[in-house]
């Protein structure tokens, strides 16, 4: 793993972090992440550190560390990428492996402009960082946008959002069942019903919360099969697909499970699981990773009726306060359950330099924009 350099900031006073010395990076990550102003499960570091070991393959991906004087207030990875979007042209982003569904940087709550600052200074310095910065997959309204935006204009750096959508977020102060009445249809719920009552009339239905570490293993496996039996596996996408997005999975919930962040759901019909449900916990939100179903059983919408549990679950959970379902705009059954939405945007930074590197950049930003322009105009048409 590469660790880049990193420009210290003058101190902050009253910061709730630890000075580096003698930590690992993995301690640092951790002590940071205790007090991170925007959650994200993707990048504390047990889940950043599974993905780096089985899911980094060929990719150039550094670690940006944003310090305070002697405490880390800031990591985030990125990595060169040769083309943005359609466009050939060569640029820096925050990492966002396929596995990876929110990309906020891991910033110290009230040190995030301090932090953006030194990410900045970084990437503006460094010769391995081409063109401009894309940022993907942060919250519109979250810590990270607001702090990126006006750190750019503080230094009247350019910065252009070029994408945005919406999709699901559970955040309630109601109770499980009175959201559900709520959020879903009389009509829908009363469906709902009857398919929980035909499917108990095949055996004996039990839904679980995974408590027990040392049976992880075995749900684990459960998990794999169960996904790759349905369309994920046809189409070649599931995680036991390839043997390293299977051991990230595995090495994720393990270090998730360890850390007291995974909430793992299933239903099992005789024994056997016929829905299951994967969560990531990080401060106080929470990630929906994965589901899978036993899609021999799709009339009976198992997905359905595990994101009912789900619901029980983490309204039931004083510790959370809100959870990502990180699925794509407009997801035909999540957006039926849930009626919150978090906005996820991206944007395109222009990087300085010296010399020949900051012409290059410049130009390189110019020429996104300008093309872009002419897309959306040409498409008006």
């Amino acid at each position: 793993m590469d660790m880049a350099p990193n420009p210290a900031l003058k101190p902050g006073m009253g910061h709730p972090l630890q000075p580096p010395d003698g930590l690992s990076p993995d301690a640092r990550w951790a002590t940071l992440a205790e007090a991170a102003a925007e959650p994200n499960a993707f990048y504390a570091p047990d889940m950043l550190r599974a993905a780096i070991d089985h899911l980094r393959g060929n990719a150039d991906v550094r670690i940006l560390e944003a310090f305070d004087g002697p405490y880390l207030i800031g990591l985030m990875p990125v990595t060169a990428m040769r083309a943005h979007g359609r466009l050939p042209v060569a640029n820096i982003a925050n990492w966002m492996h396929d596995q990876c569904f929110f990309g906020a940087p891991i910033v110290a709550r009230g040190r995030e402009r301090a932090a953006w600052t030194a990410f900045l200074a970084q990437l503006d310095q460094a010769d391995w960082a081409p063109g401009f910065l894309h940022m993907r997959g942060l919250d519109a309204a979250g810590a990270n946008a607001a702090a990126l935006e006006a750190v750019c204009a503080a230094q009247r750096r350019p910065v252009r959002e070029i994408g945005r959508y919406d999709r699901a977020l559970l955040r309630s102060d109601l109770s499980a069942e009175a959201y559900w009445e709520a959020n879903v249809r009389a009509k829908t719920r009363k469906e709902i019903r009857r398919l929980q009552n035909r499917l108990a009339d095949m055996g004996r239905i039990e839904s679980h919360i995974l408590t027990d570490a040392a049976t992880l293993p075995r749900w684990c496996g459960d998990f794999l099969t169960l996904e790759a039996s349905g369309w994920k596996g046809r189409a070649g996408t599931a995680l036991s697909c390839a043997p390293h997005t299977a051991a990230f999975f595995r090495a994720a919930t393990a270090a998730a499970m360890a850390a007291g962040r995974l909430q793992f759901l299933r239903i099992d019909l005789d024994g056997k699981a016929i829905a299951m449900l994967v969560n990531f916990r990080h401060g106080e939100g929470a990630f929906s990773f994965k589901i899978a179903i036993d899609e021999t059983l799709g009339r009976f919408s198992p997905g359905v009726l595990i994101e009912i549990d789900n619901l029980r679950a983490v309204l039931g959970d004083p510790g959370i306060a809100w959870m990502d379902s990180c699925a794509a705009p407009d997801h035909p059954m999540i957006d039926s359950l849930w009626g919150e939405r978090r906005s996820i945007v991206q944007y395109r930074i222009a990087l300085r330099g010296a010399g020949y590197a900051k012409m290059r950049r410049s130009a390189t930003f110019a020429a996104a924009n300008l093309v872009e322009g002419l897309a959306a105009r040409l498409k008006e048409r």
